[in-house]
């Protein structure tokens, strides 16, 4: 047995807006009139006219349910019914940022404490990065660490089996997170004598002063040789740059790259980076390999084919 606190702070999504099937829930019991036809006919309405009330009074004013429930107030319904009809609170899933052959004992992941206010004036934040960030110690802190429950899966992401294969890795932002990982395997391999391939990241940010995470551990890494950097500091001057603009101008050298036997990776944002990521390797492809646009492609396809061009990439 489950009490109803436990479920709604740990197995039920309170803070997402309300599906279609809560207000079905709440409009048997909801006591004014008004209210009761607002739920039928303006958000439950098939009406074309009024197709755009749920839109714009539930997703985009960021409403959740207790917002639902202020703005509503007849409507009363059981708790227990509720529990039942809000969905489950789904993992939430983060790359690990470290290598096991320098952190054994510990798993790192990098995230964005994401904090905004919504239409409405309500203030919210990540359900998990939030949650995360209550739990950091401070500094100092003497009581037990705190322990959150986490599994691990695999990931589409690998480096090549040979440490000796050159690899390209696109992640700006948070989309850093695994070629961390990376870049500690391969420095670490390389500290042990073995021979390690080129290890080039292109990362981004806003500002140098403000976003550039991981800074003095990757100066660490280019100091020792396992490293080389592109960064792009979108807000640093009055023209914007982003990691496909280096890459633009890296063009050469990432063909060659890419016809010795390298893999390519990005991670990051699906539906900016990527895709413009995507086209200026496309672009590369065709000028260095005097290739048209559908052999160039081609030839991109095929690297996806043999896994040596792979993308983890989220909305």
């Amino acid at each position: 047995m489950v009490r109803i606190r436990t479920a709604l702070m740990y197995y039920v999504d309170i803070s997402m807006p309300p599906r279609m099937n809560v207000f079905e829930a709440l409009l048997e019991y909801t006591s004014d009139a008004d209210e009761k036809d607002f739920i039928q006919n303006k958000i439950m309405s098939r009406d074309p006219a009024q197709a755009s009330t749920y839109n714009d009074w539930v997703r985009q004013d960021g409403r959740c349910i207790l917002d639902v429930l202020n703005a509503l107030p007849s409507a009363s319904p059981p708790i227990d019914l509720l529990v039942e009809v809000l969905p489950r609170l789904q993992c939430r899933y983060y790359s690990i940022s470290s290598s096991p052959k320098m952190h054994a004992d510990s798993v790192h992941i990098t995230a964005t404490l994401h904090e905004y206010r919504t239409r409405i004036g309500r203030k919210g934040a990540g359900v998990a990065t939030r949650w995360l960030n209550q739990l950091k110690p401070e500094v100092g802190q003497t009581k037990t660490d705190p322990k959150v429950p986490i599994y691990i899966r695999k990931s589409t992401l690998r480096l090549p089996l040979r440490p000796v294969t050159p690899i390209i890795m696109v992640g700006p932002g948070t989309g850093l997170a695994p070629f961390r990982g990376f870049i500690q395997q391969r420095h670490q391999v390389k500290s042990e004598g073995r021979l390690v391939g080129e290890t080039r990241l292109y990362f981004g940010c806003r500002r140098k002063s403000e976003d550039f995470i991981y800074r003095k551990e990757l100066e660490g890494y280019i100091e020792a040789g396992s490293l080389s950097l592109r960064v792009a500091f979108s807000r640093d001057q009055e023209k914007k740059i982003y990691v496909q603009h280096l890459l633009a101008e890296d063009g050469e050298e990432v063909w060659k790259i890419l016809e010795s036997g390298g893999h390519f990776y990005v991670c990051g944002d699906a539906k900016n980076m990527a895709r413009d990521v995507h086209n200026t390797l496309v672009a590369i492809v065709s000028k260095q390999g005097s290739k048209n646009e559908a052999e160039a492609n081609s030839y991109i396809k095929s690297l996806k084919t043999r896994g040596r061009y792979v993308v983890d990439a989220w909305s």
